[in-house]
């Protein structure tokens, strides 16, 4: 693999997260504890593979700037925004999260994962959205 792969990687990991966080959300909704237990911890590694590969793909690369339409551009930018502000906070909600649902605090998980669930999922599926518009449009 070479780093010109890793951003196929990084968006194939995000798609990934955001099916493993989906798929969780609905194992807790029809009770399925432990099947959303797999999911949510499978999504918590996979996005930590994502976040190593995208260190050192920009660490290689640096940034990536938008060569399309000047109008697309606004609405990459726009995105791209949302994104990277709510990518900043979601380590430290899933960390919260998970800490509270393995220590037993299932209420407060309860409580934080009524946040977390949306912003995980819209990062991992603005994610998808920017690599798109970098490297297929």
């Amino acid at each position: 693999m070479t780093v010109q792969d890793l951003p196929h990687l990084n968006a194939s990991l995000n798609a990934l997260s955001a099916v493993l966080v989906a798929t969780g959300y609905v194992f807790i909704r029809r009770k399925k504890v432990r099947a959303h237990k797999t999911c949510m911890l499978s999504a918590v590694v996979v996005s930590a593979m994502f976040l190593t590969s995208y260190l050192a793909y920009h660490y290689q690369v640096g940034s990536v700037e938008y060569e399309g339409a000047p109008v697309i551009r606004t609405i990459y930018l726009g995105i791209l925004l949302t994104h990277a502000v709510l990518a900043g906070v979601v380590p430290f909600l899933v960390v919260v999260t998970v800490y509270r649902a393995l220590t037993g605090s299932i209420e407060r998980h309860r409580a934080i994962a009524r946040w977390t669930l949306p912003i995980w999922l819209y990062v991992s599926v603005t994610g998808v959205i920017v690599y798109v518009m970098l490297y297929r449009l």
